[in-house]
């Protein structure tokens, strides 16, 4: 079953964590790191990744450290809508492969949403244009500035 097992200290976000895989990191503190999706649904798509966890989803995670989450979750997202004027955002998490899960660390997106324009299938296309991701991860950050 999905919702519990050992955490896999060799997931991709784990690997990004340590350095180990790169990735287009938007702000990075003592307690997250946000980056671009390198498969977005959407234009701006991130996420917001918990440091020194090994919880697989929101069920294994410290509740004391829920509120740092969801304050950088939120920081982001007033970034998001003033970087890339969007007609809404939505943030979502996902719990266990049943409900979309695909790689089990706790994570969070934020997925700008564009009146007309449908969501993209997620992590089943082509990774998005690494230079595309940069510009639009260089405009959040600096929107996190004001």
């Amino acid at each position: 079953m999905s919702l519990v097992g050992d955490y896999d200290g060799n997931n991709i976000f784990a690997k990004i964590l340590r350095g180990e895989a790169p990735c287009v990191k938007i702000f990075e503190n003592d307690e997250v790191i946000a980056f671009m999706d390198i498969f977005p649904q959407s234009q701006g798509h991130c996420l917001v990744v918990p440091k020194n966890t090994q919880a697989r989803n929101l069920t294994d995670f410290a509740p004391e450290r829920l509120g740092a989450l969801f304050a950088a979750t939120q920081k982001l997202t007033k970034a998001i809508i003033s970087a890339l004027n969007p007609d809404g955002v939505i943030v979502t998490q996902f719990n266990g492969a049943p409900a979309g899960q695909t790689i089990f660390h706790l994570h969070v997106h934020i997925i700008p949403r564009y009146e007309n324009l449908p969501l993209q299938r997620h992590h089943e296309g082509k990774p998005a244009d690494i230079d595309t991701l940069r510009e639009q991860a260089k405009r959040i950050a600096g929107a996190l500035e004001n």
